[in-house]
């Protein structure tokens, strides 16, 4: 299958102003010890974090649920443009990094193309995510389609967490 495109296939898109420099914020998505702090769903830590940020590196880490399940994911780098944007394809992995199926959805895209841009705006930063599956079947792509309302719960409970982190900092 040949890689889609955001003309055919559906888009996800969310935003959130966030009350911290863009700097900042960068970092927060671009070093392991700071994703490992707020990265992921609420209520999954993060166990291992490592990132090599470069076009064809890594981010590789596990989550952990409460009840002691791991399951691993991936971003892999494809452009990097400090401190404003950056272009990865996300899929969940095994433990040595490699491209697996969501664990408990058959149907759901094994890659999505995601594009993150930062604007610093007075102080505050503008953070905008849109993702669209490639590689994917026409199933698969309906699927992201269909769960637009999911991803915005699952984005918005792990950005809830990115901003109590900025908050610390």
């Amino acid at each position: 299958m040949s890689e889609q495109n955001f003309t055919t296939t559906p888009e996800f898109t969310i935003s959130r102003i966030l009350n911290a420099p863009r700097d900042l914020v960068w970092k927060a998505w671009t070093e392991p010890e700071r994703l490992a702090e707020w990265w992921g769903p609420k209520g999954l830590t993060i166990g291992t974090a490592k990132v090599d940020l470069r076009p064809g590196g890594i981010f590789h880490y596990s989550m952990i649920s409460p009840d002691g399940v791991e399951m691993w994911g991936r971003f892999v780098y494809r452009e990097i443009f400090p401190p404003e944007k950056l272009v990865f394809v996300v899929s969940f992995s095994d433990a040595n990094a490699g491209a697996i199926r969501h664990p408990m959805a058959v149907n759901w895209p094994v890659e999505i193309l995601n594009v993150l841009t930062l604007t610093e705006e007075r102080g505050k930063t503008v953070l905008k995510l849109q993702g669209s599956p490639i590689h994917a079947s026409a199933k698969e792509i309906k699927t992201f389609g269909d769960n637009f309302g999911s991803m915005e719960e699952g984005f918005g409970g792990t950005f809830e967490k990115l901003e109590a982190y900025l908050a610390k900092q």
